[in-house]
């Protein structure tokens, strides 16, 4: 149920757009093309295993999860604000 001057599909058009956002960032940020043998990070061997399951890796296990830790949360937002941004 939109309000004011808002289509009827404001609201899941701002969800919809959130989403898809977020699934373009992920997607540009996946390794492509060949697992390399040593992490860029730290210069630790990577494991074969791990080089089979994530084609295009870059990073160890240890570096790929600080480097996830720092990004985690950083680039979303919502775009219609909490409730009490909307009251004041």
């Amino acid at each position: 149920m939109a309000s004011g001057w808002a289509s009827d599909g404001a609201v899941q058009e701002q969800i919809e757009s959130t989403v898809n956002d977020e699934i373009a960032r992920v997607r540009g940020t996946m390794s492509k093309g060949e697992s390399a043998e040593f992490c860029e990070e730290c210069g630790e061997p990577i494991p074969q295993a791990r080089r089979d399951a994530v084609p295009g890796v870059r990073y160890c296990l240890a570096c790929q999860q600080a480097h996830d830790k720092e990004m985690k949360g950083s680039t979303l937002f919502n775009r219609r604000g909490s409730k009490d941004s909307q009251l004041r």
